[in-house]
C-alpha cells in the first residue's frame, strides 16, 4: 500500500523542501463557469504559469537536484513531446549542465524552437514517443550521459507530486475528486503520493484522449487500441511507465476517455470564460469534467491545467472550429440570378438579423451551376446560434434559395 510506503513519502516530503524557490508556486483558481455547470465548486490548478509553460519543470529540476558532480559533467539525455524537454533544458542550462533532448519528429515547432532557446540539442527522432524513447536510450548508452526519464523515475515522480501538495493546501484537502491528464503517469502518480501525504480522502480520476487510451485498457485488463493525431500530444504515450503503474494500480478505479472535439472545446471554454491559455493536454482535466457533468455534480473537484504550450496556429483553429460547432460562426450557400444588386440584398439580409459577414465567395464558373446564376458562399458571425433561422428567412423573402452548409 502507498500509505505504509516510506521511501515515497519521504522522496515527495524532500522534493517539496528541494524546490522551494526554484520553481513557481502557481496559483489555484476556483472556476466560476465550471463550477455553475457543474452544480458544485471547481479548482484550476495553473501550471501553465511555470516559467516553461508545464508542471514537467517540477520533476525535471528535482532529478537534476540530485545528479552528482560527475553525472553533471556528463550531460543528461531525455526524451519528450515538448514539455519535460523545455523543463530539462530550462533548468540544465540554469545549473549549468549539458542537456540532449530526442523528440519525435511532427513535435509542435513551438516547443522544439523554445526546447533550443533554453539552451538544449534537440535531436528529432522517430514518428512516435516511444521511437524518440528508444534513441534516447542508444544516446545514453553511447555517451554515458544521465536519462532523465519523463515519468518512469520516482525523483520525477515526487517532483510532479508537488503540484498536487499545492493544489490541496489551496483548495482543502476535503476535495472530493482530483482529474488529472494522464501520458506516461508521472503525473498522476504523483497525485496519489499527494493525496497519500496529505490524508485526503479525494478520489484521483485519470483523464485520457481516445486515441491513447494507455491506463484506461490497463486498469481493465485490456489491450489499448491506439492511434489517431490528437491535439492533446503532451499526453500521446502509448504505455504508462511500470513504476507510475505500480503507484497507481491499486489506488485510481477510474480514468476517464475524451474526444477530440470535447478537448478543443476545454480549451475555447478556458481562454473565454477563465482568460486562460492551454494546450490539449493542458484542457483534458476540464474536458472530462464538462463532458461528464453528472459524474461530477454537487462535489468540490479540483484539476490540473498541466501545460499552456500550444501553436498559434493551431489555437487560432481551435477557436475557428469552436465558434462553429457552437452555431456562432455558420458558412451558407445561395443560388441566386447573377444581376446587379445581388450582392447587396443578400448582404442586407444578414445584416437585419444583426449579424456579422466575415468573408464572401462569389462563384459564376462551376459547372453545377447555370450559366445565368452565381453560387455565393458566406461565412457569417452570429449574436446567438438561433438568429440563423431569420437570416434564412430574410433571404428567402428577398426571393433567393439558401441552405447552411457548415456550423
Amino acid at each position: 500500500m502507498i500509505s505504509t510506503n516510506s521511501e515515497l513519502r519521504g522522496a515527495v516530503q524532500a522534493a517539496a523542501e528541494r524546490l522551494r524557490g526554484g520553481v513557481i508556486r502557481t496559483p489555484t483558481n476556483r472556476s466560476r463557469a465550471l463550477s455553475q455547470q457543474i452544480d458544485g465548486e471547481a479548482y484550476l490548478k495553473l501550471e501553465t504559469r511555470q516559467v516553461t509553460g508545464s508542471f514537467k519543470e517540477r520533476g525535471a529540476l528535482n532529478a537534476l537536484s540530485l545528479l552528482t558532480e560527475e553525472q553533471r559533467r556528463r550531460g543528461v539525455v531525455t526524451m519528450s513531446a515538448g514539455n519535460h524537454a523545455q523543463g530539462v533544458a530550462y533548468h540544465a542550462a540554469r545549473l549549468g549542465i549539458k542537456a540532449t533532448v530526442v523528440m519525435p519528429d511532427g513535435t509542435p515547432f513551438l516547443k522544439v524552437r523554445r526546447t533550443r532557446d533554453y539552451g538544449a540539442e534537440v535531436v528529432l527522432h522517430g514518428a512516435t514517443f516511444e521511437q524518440s524513447s528508444a534513441y534516447g536510450y542508444e544516446l545514453v548508452e553511447r555517451t554515458g550521459a544521465t536519462l532523465i526519464h519523463p515519468y518512469d523515475d520516482l525523483n520525477v515522480i515526487a517532483g510532479q507530486a508537488t503540484a498536487t501538495l499545492e493544489l490541496l493546501d489551496d483548495a482543502g484537502t476535503d476535495l472530493d475528486a482530483i482529474v488529472v491528464p494522464v501520458g506516461g503517469g508521472g503525473l498522476i502518480a504523483g497525485a496519489v503520493l499527494a493525496v497519500d501525504l496529505f490524508g485526503s480522502k479525494a478520489e484521483v480520476i485519470g483523464v485520457e484522449t481516445e486515441f491513447y487510451p494507455a491506463l484506461y485498457a490497463e486498469m481493465k485488463g485490456e489491450l489499448a487500441i491506439i492511434g489517431g493525431v490528437t491535439i492533446a500530444e503532451g499526453i500521446a504515450v502509448e504505455k504508462v511507465g511500470r513504476l507510475p503503474l505500480s503507484i497507481v494500480r491499486d489506488v485510481v478505479r477510474d480514468v476517464l476517455l475524451v474526444s477530440e472535439p470535447a478537448i478543443e472545446g476545454a480549451i475555447a471554454f478556458l481562454l473565454e470564460d477563465e482568460k486562460l491559455v492551454t494546450e490539449g493536454a493542458g484542457a483534458a482535466g476540464v474536458a472530462a469534467i464538462r463532458s461528464n457533468v453528472e459524474r461530477f455534480r454537487g462535489k468540490r473537484v479540483g484539476t490540473l491545467l498541466c501545460g499552456g504550450n500550444i501553436d498559434l496556429g493551431m489555437l487560432a483553429s481551435v477557436i475557428v472550429r469552436s465558434r462553429m460547432r457552437a452555431g456562432r460562426v455558420v458558412q451558407i450557400r445561395v443560388l441566386m440570378v447573377d444581376k446587379p444588386g445581388g450582392l447587396v440584398a443578400i448582404a442586407t439580409a444578414v445584416n437585419d438579423a444583426h449579424a456579422n459577414v466575415l468573408d464572401v465567395l462569389h462563384h459564376r464558373l462551376f459547372g453545377s451551376v447555370p450559366a445565368k446564376y452565381a453560387q455565393l458562399d458566406l461565412t457569417c458571425e452570429l449574436q446567438r446560434p438561433e438568429d440563423i433561422e431569420q437570416i434564412l428567412t430574410n433571404i428567402a423573402a428577398r426571393g433567393y434559395e439558401a441552405t447552411v452548409i457548415t456550423g
